[in-house]
């Protein structure tokens, strides 16, 4: 039995499989930046009516992590001070502040974001050294609407996430309290 439980653990010492992963993923229409940036392409201000939208999955009563604006939201991302010249903005938006009440926004916030842990799991458990490898995508967008036609859209993002985090602790798991126990020192 002292065999087979040393076997075991010699077995899992290296076994990366057994840490941790996630998923962090905002709802929506599309599978990647690549296929959001497409439906976006196909939007052309003063022509693309709401029911467009609808067909290209951009309903914000059926679609998830849609958010509209009403008018005075516009005004305050277009124009967040007084000083902001409203004549400096592109035509599509002065076209629908100038509409009022008549003026909406869409903003459509998509991610995909995945975590995964590597490395020796028993270091990580241990809370030693933690490896973090992070890959994804997060795509923006913004239409304005006036009377039903989008009179203006503005894209962003990141069309590729990868970073890695890597935390060092010398102590491992009594990092922490070693931590707490010199803050109470000082």
């Amino acid at each position: 039995m002292k065999k087979l439980a040393i076997s075991v653990c010699l077995c899992l010492a290296g076994c990366s499989s057994l840490l941790p992963r996630s998923d962090a993923v905002v709802e929506g229409p599309w599978k990647s930046f690549e296929e959001a940036q497409q439906a976006f392409d196909k939007i052309i201000p003063y022509q693309t009516r709401v029911e467009d939208l609808k067909a290209l999955g951009l309903d914000p009563i059926s679609g998830p992590n849609i958010t509209l604006l009403n008018y005075s939201d516009v005004v305050r991302r277009f124009i967040p001070s007084p000083s902001t010249d409203p004549d400096e903005l592109d035509v599509g938006v002065r076209d629908c502040i100038k509409g009022k009440t008549a003026c909406t926004g869409l903003e459509i916030e998509q991610r995909s974001i995945k975590r995964i842990r590597y490395g020796n799991f028993w270091v990580d458990a241990l809370n030693f050294k933690r490896q973090v490898d992070v890959t994804g995508w997060r795509f923006n967008g913004m239409l304005l609407i006036k009377d039903k036609v989008v009179v203006y859209k503005l894209v962003g993002g990141q069309p590729l996430i990868h970073e890695r985090e890597q935390s060092r602790n010398p102590l491992g798991p009594l990092q922490e309290y070693a931590g707490s126990a010199l803050r109470g020192m000082f």
